[in-house]
């Protein structure tokens, strides 16, 4: 049996993870298509990977700041920094690009460096050629969420992308978004560009995934060490251009106020990247849920979506294991076989105050185990509580365990603190593997910031007592 695939995106993380699983398989002929210019993807070229490269910059910059044994606290290049970046990530993106033509030598697969657009259900046209195929995959990934703000269309406004290649900035910005973009490059402003910042946040505090503790303790963080203006329980009603900027109205706590700044930052996410397709040439209907957690789509079992454009979780090792859960699904259906559903478990990082404390998420926040109604115990520790965050200057943050009260599963960790980024592969394999935190060594070797990780083994195995 010869089955043909289609991927539609397939210099993206997880267009390429579904190329790389079918392409030795069997009886399957690839045709990949992607009218990227390098090309790359999105989270090397525009995502996750610069935006880390232009942290790490106002990261120096912040520790120098605070560290009372410094004297002369250093400038940020921006030239040096966008330059830099940009070197790295087009060495990056040459990796993805080389893997992609490697594919392609293979007799079973095709490569186009083009758009497609669909002509039917299964028929796509790549310039004036057009392909049959029994699978589509659609991997396009995502694009600027432009909110529908009164006036939005008057104002120039800057994206994320626009960030991480501009080397100079005025004096203020308003930001609009305070997401996981927003928390990551709004520090970047005020540290690295010298900018006054004023953020408008909808709810309470930042931080949705976390128990409030966290955000809360972000909101200090940003207006304390940042000089951050956070407008919290605020809504945006309107934008205007002025002479020398542009004008915000908000609404907060019933008040209505106008907002001036230099600049407009739409920090406002992001959205599935489906508008040159032709879905209206298919039976596709992408409205909410419109991808099962098989991958494919709720209207076509032969198209499987994955990645940022299904809007399901617009992470990159997320979209790579949805990819490969595609590959083996597209197998499985062209055999007859029934299909696995996506499932992993929650695991992000967020490089907060330009990464000197990350927040990083796995598995259960305290909020999500009491409302799936677990009997669990959740203990928290402050960094300030261990003396190796007093001797690498950073003793801002908190973490907190929740664990599993009847047998000791450890169920989730949430860290907000100097090196929470690194702590999260270690706790991912603690909370996959299901383990007993009463067997879990609290052992690390002094002075290394895990210390805190022992001091919440300690405190929840005391909590639940002896096995």
């Amino acid at each position: 049996m010869t089955i043909q695939v289609a991927i539609i995106g397939a210099y993206g993380s997880a267009g390429v993870a579904v190329a790389d699983e079918l392409a030795d398989e069997p009886g399957v002929e690839l045709t990949l298509v992607d009218d990227g210019e390098p090309g790359g993807g999105l989270c090397i070229l525009r995502g996750c990977m610069p935006s880390k490269e232009v942290l790490s910059a106002s990261a120096h910059k912040f520790h120098a700041r605070h560290d009372p044994r410094l004297s002369r606290t250093p400038e940020v290049n921006l030239q040096s920094v966008v330059n830099t970046k940009n070197e790295h990530i087009y060495s990056f993106a040459e990796h993805r690009r080389a893997a992609v033509r490697d594919l392609a030598e293979r007799e079973n697969v095709e490569f186009y460096h083009d758009s497609a657009r669909f002509v039917d259900d299964h028929t796509i046209r790549i310039g004036n050629e057009k392909i049959e195929a029994d699978y589509v995959v659609i991997a396009t990934g995502s694009v600027v969420n432009v909110p529908d703000l009164p006036g939005i269309e008057d104002v120039d406004f800057m994206t994320s992308a626009d960030v991480l290649d501009t080397t100079q900035f005025p004096d203020s910005g308003v930001v609009m978004g305070f997401g996981y973009v927003g928390l990551e490059l709004v520090p970047y402003l005020t540290e690295a560009a010298g900018m006054d910042i004023t953020v408008i946040e909808h709810d309470e505090r930042p931080l949705d995934e976390a128990d409030p503790a966290f955000g809360d303790e972000l909101l200090d963080i940003y207006r304390d060490h940042f000089g951050v203006e956070i407008l919290t329980d605020t809504d945006e009603k309107s934008v205007e251009p002025t002479e020398n900027g542009i004008r915000l109205h908000v609404e907060q706590d019933g008040d209505e106020r106008a907002i001036g700044a230099d600049e407009l930052f739409l920090f406002t996410g992001r959205q599935p990247n489906l508008g040159r397709l032709g879905l209206e040439n298919t039976s596709l209907e992408p409205e909410s849920r419109w991808v099962e957690d098989t991958m494919q789509s709720r209207d076509d079992p032969r198209t499987f979506v994955v990645g940022d454009v299904n809007g399901k979780e617009p992470i990159l090792h997320v979209a790579k294991e949805q990819g490969f859960k595609a590959a083996e699904n597209i197998l499985a259906h062209a055999r007859g076989e029934s299909l696995e559903p996506y499932e992993n478990v929650h695991h992000h990082v967020i490089f907060s105050a330009t990464g000197v404390y990350p927040f990083a998420r796995v598995g259960f926040s305290e909020e999500a185990a009491k409302a799936q109604g677990r009997n669990y115990v959740a203990v928290s520790r402050q960094a300030s509580d261990d003396g190796v965050f007093k001797t690498k200057q950073a003793t801002e943050g908190l973490a907190k365990l929740v664990v599993d009260a009847d047998d000791g599963t450890v169920l989730g960790y949430q860290g907000l603190h100097y090196h929470a980024d690194v702590m999260a592969k270690t706790m991912q394999v603690v909370v996959e593997q299901e383990m007993d935190v009463r067997e879990i060594p609290d052992r690390a070797y002094h002075p290394t910031t895990p210390e805190i990780l022992d001091g919440l083994f300690r405190d929840a195995s005391a909590e639940i007592g002896e096995k």
